[in-house]
């Protein structure tokens, strides 16, 4: 049996290896465009920047290790130019001589990857892009030439990567994002954590606003404002690399990734697509996404592996778990985040945490920012995003593992998790979730999300922050009281208003607050997440939003 594999790195290198595993006889052969079949190309920013010295660190395999090693037939600089699948053929160009070939197969694997965007802007070829290792050895080559300044075209999880690895390098850098917000991933009251961070960090951020042109050094907006760039970097997003199947008559899907079934069979049965070019099913609701992810990618090269083989195949739908590192923090999210819920018009609960990363009283414990998404009235766990320095990954990965394990969000109040005062607390920020989830399903508490606080107000709610007034000479919600949960059976003369919203720093002495005060004949909610969350919104945002 001839197994051809069109693209390496991830998703064709995990095929070639598990199926050469399985099968000693298989003559097994890789056709990989570019100069390198197996790299790190997560890596990929941080050699720019240099926190990855050597440039060897990022090979995972050679075509030479791989021969040795599995017996792989390994052709870089090798192009597959077009399939005929009645002749079970691939057209293939030699990059190096230019000379053309065809190939047979009895099973072909198409794991080409995405492509970077680059929208038709005037100027834009000036901009380069980082997808391959030829592609950061162009961007290395312009950073050593020490310019001054950097514009980043997209502020998404490579963006903001790219970004950073400039500023170690010493280059002002501006990123530029079409969108309103960082990270589309994220909410808009968490994504603005990633905006200050990145401010902070001297980083200039341009939020909704497009580029309308590219110059020799600058580049402009839409909104007129004409940014100074030595360096230009495209991360605007990627799109599947479907050329060869649309060639091929296969089928794309309604997201134009190439449809597969739960064995990652294309619509020809003898040509199976896997990694970022390859359609996946979401686990909430079954529909079609595109989840370019290196994990995935390796998942999907196992499972048609084994099916090449004829081995039994465990399916699983994706989640979506992702995470970045944005200088000193650290975001993670995983599922579907609010603004999709409410575009599918899903029934949810959201809810907002800022525990410590471990127990209080220990020193180093950091802080951290949850929000946990939920159906409204089955308890199914449909997202979760995280930010914080320390110990986001661990409880981002947990909450995942309780997705695909089907357990509800109150049951993460039952989980037994690791303890000890240097790695957590008794009540793990997890277990604080589940709390906070069962309450919310149980209807004990009632709560006012931060972008719900004037529609509130302007039906007669009165603001009532329950912190110390220390707390709140630091800083308030405007027009709002100040009775401490400790003065509040004391003042209870002071509350004019039937109806109230309760906030305090996190949400805490919100909800005992709450609770109190619905004993004592009030309408009470508690503003979740209390005042970090309301702080952190859109709403009292400082990074400019140019439109």
């Amino acid at each position: 049996m001839r197994v051809v594999i069109v693209g390496g790195v991830a998703g064709g290198m995990s095929a070639a290896t598990r199926l050469r595993r399985l099968d000693a006889d298989a003559e097994i052969i890789v056709l990989e465009k570019s100069g390198h079949v197996s790299y790190a190309n997560c890596g990929l920013p941080y050699f720019v920047g240099g926190i990855i010295e050597d440039e060897e660190s990022l090979f995972l395999q050679t075509p030479e290790s791989l021969h040795a090693r599995f017996r792989l037939d390994v052709r870089v600089s090798t192009e597959a130019v077009r399939i005929i699948p009645a002749s079970k053929t691939v057209e293939i160009l030699d990059l190096t001589s230019g000379e053309s070939s065809e190939i047979s197969y009895d099973k072909l694997i198409l794991s080409p990857g995405a492509s970077p965007v680059v929208p038709p802007i005037p100027g834009i070829e000036r901009g380069l892009t980082l997808r391959t290792v030829e592609d950061v050895e162009r961007i290395v080559a312009r950073v050593k030439d020490r310019p001054q300044n950097a514009v980043v075209i997209g502020g998404g999880f490579i963006g903001l990567e790219v970004a950073e690895n400039l500023v170690h390098k010493g280059i002002s850098t501006t990123v530029v994002e079409a969108l309103p917000q960082v990270l589309a991933p994220l909410d808009p009251e968490m994504a603005t954590l990633v905006a200050d961070a990145l401010t902070d960090h001297g980083v200039k951020v341009f939020l909704g606003n497009a580029v309308q042109s590219v110059t020799a050094d600058s580049v402009k907006l839409a909104s007129g404002e004409e940014l100074p760039s030595d360096l230009v970097i495209l991360a605007i997003g990627v799109r599947p690399d479907i050329a060869l199947a649309k060639g091929a008559n296969l089928k794309i899907g309604e997201r134009d990734g190439i449809e597969v079934n739960e064995f990652n069979q294309t619509s020809n049965p003898d040509i199976y697509a896997v990694g970022d070019a390859a359609q996946k099913r979401d686990s909430i609701d079954g529909s079609a996404t595109l989840v370019p992810l290196a994990n995935l990618a390796n998942r999907h090269g196992r499972v048609v592996a084994d099916h090449i083989a004829g081995r039994a195949v465990r399916t699983v739908p994706t989640i979506g778990t992702a995470i970045v590192k944005v200088f000193d923090l650290t975001i993670a999210t995983t599922g579907w985040n609010e603004k999709r819920l409410v575009a599918q018009k899903r029934g949810f609960h959201a809810i907002h945490t800022h525990p410590a990363s471990h127990a209080g009283y220990y020193p180093g414990a950091k802080p951290m920012s949850l929000k946990l998404l939920f159906d409204s009235s089955t308890g199914e766990i449909l997202g979760a995003q995280g930010i914080g320095t320390e110990g986001v990954d661990k409880r981002i990965d947990v909450i995942a593992t309780a997705m695909r394990g089907g357990i509800l969000a109150p049951e993460l109040a039952d989980l037994e998790l690791a303890y000890a005062p240097p790695f957590g607390s008794a009540k793990d920020p997890v277990n604080m979730l589940g709390y906070i989830a069962e309450n919310r399903l149980s209807g004990l508490t009632k709560t006012a999300q931060w972008n719900e606080l004037e529609e509130y107000r302007n039906r007669g709610f009165v603001i009532v922050d329950v912190r110390t007034a220390r707390e709140f000479a630091r800083g308030a919600i405007p027009d709002s009281i100040n009775i401490p949960i400790d003065e509040l059976r004391e003042r209870i003369s002071e509350l004019t208003s039937h109806d109230l919203v309760v906030t305090c720093e996190v949400g805490m002495r919100g909800h005992s607050s709450a609770l109190l005060l619905e004993e004592l004949g009030f309408n009470v909610l508690n503003l979740d997440g209390g005042y970090q969350t309301w702080s952190h919104s859109p709403a009292t945002n400082s990074v400019p939003v140019l439109i």
